[in-house]
């Protein structure tokens, strides 16, 4: 056996541990029963958002159907310097929804991080304790606000982490993007059923204002152009585990809009895969390392085939078995997000690590363009 053979086989081995961890994690988080109690908290909700005027009709009215008392609702939009009719759009609903509290702010530039700024600048005027953020290409759920109070007044949180999934057409690159976002949803529960939470998706992210202050806000993680999730959120762990939660329940779950355009696709993995450059975990750099070698390795050993320069039975058993865990919890994720539509991504699975290897090696070396601007980690 090889050298390279050898150094594959370690790495899936190391893999392969770390995977059936997340795995036993997942089993770990039950979902949340809700019960019938009389709602008392009160939300902020905050949406940044840049030339999103095709979207924010959509989350705009998904929020105005809220199964939730409207005296008990704040709605703060932070406009990151829109070229289009976004603005229009927001004057159009507040209009339309006179009796919803809502505030129209701009945002301000005082870092790297638009989307911090846009959080930033809506703490300060928040009325209500509670704040929650979510995207201008999202849709809530009519009972997001009603499971979140109920979870907050049975286990006293101080910051909860909610799911995220893609409302997807029926074609190959919407599947492909789902199964994608699954696997991150997968590795979210799995790291908080162990202990370990690292990951979160801003799209459906809650935490008091008292808890926000308390950990320095964003302070500390502004340089890096985005994060305002995952930073905030392992800055939150590394303070104080007991009042960081997942919420497991199909009410909480808001859906985002998948690309439609493979290079806006390659932009948005990239800004996703740079947050990782800003880890405090320790345990969250370990496994992104791990993750990015585990691809990288197979998609070198693909590439070796045709010279004969590793055995193909050794790629294929590497392949079966990073398949075979990868879809165990893929399937955990599925039945969850999913209500376990059946699926079956063999095609997927062999694009992804080439596909995963360049968004990890670009991430590290380059900079993206997202929304009309351009970035540098």
């Amino acid at each position: 056996m090889g050298i390279i053979s050898i150094v594959l086989l370690i790495i899936l081995l190391v893999y392969v541990i770390f995977i059936v961890q997340l795995i036993l994690g997942f089993n770990k988080i039950k979902t949340f029963e809700t019960t019938d109690v009389t709602p008392k908290t009160a939300f902020t909700i905050v949406v940044p958002f840049r030339n999103e005027a095709k979207n924010l009709p959509r989350l705009l009215e998904s929020i105005a159907n809220l199964n939730y008392p409207y005296k008990m609702i704040e709605i703060i939009l932070v406009d990151d310097f829109s070229t289009d009719t976004s603005e229009r759009v927001c004057i159009q609903w507040r209009m339309k929804y006179e009796h919803l509290d809502t505030t129209l702010l701009e945002n301000l530039t005082l870092s790297n991080s638009p989307k911090k700024d846009a959080i930033g600048r809506a703490m300060p005027i928040a009325k209500h304790d509670w704040v929650i953020t979510t995207d201008a290409d999202c849709i809530v759920n009519k009972n997001w606000l009603l499971t979140l109070d109920n979870y907050i007044q049975n286990n006293n949180p101080e910051m909860i982490v909610g799911s995220v999934m893609y409302k997807a057409k029926n074609n190959w690159f919407h599947h492909f993007q789902q199964l994608d976002l699954m696997s991150l949803q997968g590795v979210t529960i799995g790291s908080f059923g162990i202990g370990k939470p690292f990951m979160c998706n801003g799209a459906n992210f809650g935490y008091t204002k008292k808890f926000f202050n308390e950990i320095g806000g964003f302070g500390g993680i502004s340089d890096t152009a985005s994060g305002d999730d995952v930073l905030l959120l392992q800055k939150a762990v590394n303070a104080n585990l007991g009042k960081v939660h997942y919420l497991k329940n199909n009410d909480s779950i808001v859906k985002t809009k998948p690309e439609n355009d493979l290079f806006k696709l390659f932009m948005q993995r990239v800004r996703w895969a740079g947050k990782s450059t800003g880890y405090k975990s320790t345990y969250a750099k370990f496994l992104a390392v791990i993750v990015l070698l585990m691809n990288l390795s197979l998609t070198f050993a693909f590439c070796l085939l045709p010279f004969a320069l590793i055995n193909w039975k050794i790629v294929s058993i590497a392949f079966l078995v990073k398949y075979s865990v990868d879809y165990i919890l893929l399937y955990k994720s599925n039945s969850y997000l999913r209500k376990g539509k059946f699926f079956l991504p063999v095609a997927s699975s062999i694009i992804y690590p080439f596909f995963s290897s360049l968004v990890g090696v670009y991430s590290l070396f380059g900079s993206f363009s997202w929304k009309g601007r351009k970035f540098s980690h």
